[in-house]
């Protein structure tokens, strides 16, 4: 005989993300959990550890779904890609109408917004969930992005709101994001900065120690400082601890034997390449996508060791300037990384009906995830006093405080030229600041050579109109249409 349903939710693949958000959905009250896997034996490993979850445990998806209350919910925790389209069909062979699949992993927007299609026309419910935090996350209350339909959200809403983190003043970091794929959109978007973040933080270090000659426990106390103001963040805290970690080996700073080639998993790029087809500049989240290629082409720098750089030395005047220099850089390149991720997130709600609130997003993001910061309030305030705000960078708050960072931002970049320190992150998002500030730009003789290689036309500053000028003729100008 068939037991009757128990689990109000269940979790399939149980690696350790999936394990630890399965652990943390049983501690919380009025949950229980489901779990399944693709091996029993994992299955059985995590209900043997933690007997105190009091997981309803299936071998196979049929028993997994007869564990399930109705609507059955599951969350998928598997690798996306191929992996998540057979879990999807799996689950949905054995689900009913109603029912609800969420898809808990790191997958591209298209693709759930493609699954969400597809199970609608099953009849069945599609959840893209952006989960943020990594694996202590997923254990102690991660920052969670759904996109999905109303109907679903009411059922997976409090689950969600059970197990997420908790800023500061006690709102749990998730909100219902949207419709299907805008809840992968953000979070895509989430790790994008995140990619800029860290990017900055190292090209800060970088100019500490190279051009300012600290050491990195000295750096560590640094960052440390930097930590209790405007820049506190999570990023911030671990490069402090990162910095002040010894090698046990060596005895050297642990950074010293790491590497310098780092690695990615796509979400930089995706956002990048989302970015370029939605025609929206993200610089900052680019170059530090970039600067994560060209780190990792040792080939290249070892043969480009040996081009020229700066003919003099920088030599520093006053070190403690320089310090507070680079935190101004820092914050202000951070401002121009988080409003062109928010630009984005916008530009896509437009272009493919999503309702987002970017206050609600910078609300979720103030706990649990990756670029949480304190800044982020700020985010949520500006967005709520003007939701139609052009750029974040714009919004009184920032541009008071990248108009106070703007000189020490330009002696810092001008210093790291001058140094021959690469730093395209501080470097780019001067550039789109002054961009944004520039009243024309020479994007005017851009039109101008389109027109003439290709007579792609142009309008005029005194009148409406597209036109094009006979360059290879009289050099005649036509009016093309009104």
């Amino acid at each position: 005989m068939t037991s009757p349903p128990e689990a109000n939710i269940g979790v399939v693949g149980l690696a350790v993300m999936g394990a630890n958000l399965a652990r943390n959905l049983a501690s919380r009250e009025g949950n229980r959990v489901a779990v399944v896997n693709r091996s029993p034996e994992r299955t059985r490993t995590l209900v043997d550890a933690h007997p105190e979850a009091n997981f309803v445990p299936a071998e196979s998806m049929a028993e997994f779904a007869a564990s399930l209350t109705r609507p059955r919910t599951a969350i998928i925790m598997v690798q996306a890609g191929s992996a998540t389209d057979a879990v999807i069909q799996e689950l949905a062979a054995v689900f009913e109408p109603g029912d609800i699949i969420i898809d808990g992993g790191n997958a591209q927007f298209t693709d759930t917004i493609r699954r969400e299609h597809e199970m609608r026309q099953r009849g069945l419910h599609f959840v893209g969930a952006g989960i943020s935090g990594g694996e202590e996350g997923a254990l102690n209350g991660p920052s969670i992005m759904p996109g999905g339909s109303d109907e679903a959200y009411a059922t997976v809403g409090p689950i969600f709101e059970s197990i997420a983190a908790r800023a500061d003043d006690g709102e749990p970091c998730v909100t219902h994001v949207g419709s299907d794929g805008s809840g992968h959109f953000v979070k895509m978007v989430h790790n994008g900065i995140e990619y800029a973040d860290m990017q900055l933080i190292a090209e800060s270090y970088d100019l500490l120690r190279r051009v300012g000659g600290l050491e990195p426990a000295e750096i560590a106390d640094v960052f440390a400082e930097w930590n209790t103001g405007e820049l506190d963040s999570y990023l911030i805290e671990i490069t402090g601890e990162v910095l002040k970690q010894i090698d046990t080996r060596t005895g050297r700073p642990f950074v010293d034997v790491v590497l310098d080639q780092a690695g990615q998993k796509g979400t930089g790029t995706w956002t990048v390449q989302s970015a370029l087809t939605l025609g929206t500049p993200i610089s900052g989240i680019a170059e530090a996508v970039f600067a994560r290629g060209l780190s990792s082409h040792p080939e290249q720098r070892l043969s480009g060791a040996r081009l020229a750089g700066p003919s003099t030395s920088v030599e520093l005047e006053d070190r403690d300037a320089f310090v507070e220099d680079v935190r101004q850089a820092l914050y202000a390149s951070k401002i121009v990384a988080y409003s062109q991720g928010f630009d984005v997130i916008r530009t896509a709600a437009r272009q493919y009906g999503w309702r987002i609130d970017p206050s609600a997003i910078a609300k979720i993001w103030r706990a649990g995830c990756i670029i949480q910061a304190r800044f982020l309030g700020r985010i949520a305030d500006a967005y709520r006093a003007d939701a139609d705000l052009v750029a974040l960078v714009t919004a009184p708050f920032f541009a008071d405080a990248t108009g106070r960072a703007q000189d020490s931002w330009r002696r810092v970049v001008s210093t790291a030229a001058l140094a021959g320190v690469p730093a395209p992150g501080f470097g780019s998002s001067l550039a789109y600041y002054d961009g944004l500030r520039a009243t024309r730009l020479p994007a005017a003789l851009i039109q101008g050579q389109r027109d003439y290689f290709g007579a792609h036309t142009y309008r005029r500053v005194d009148g409406p109109g597209v036109f094009h000028t006979e360059w290879s003729g009289d050099r005649s100008e036509t009016q093309i249409s009104e």
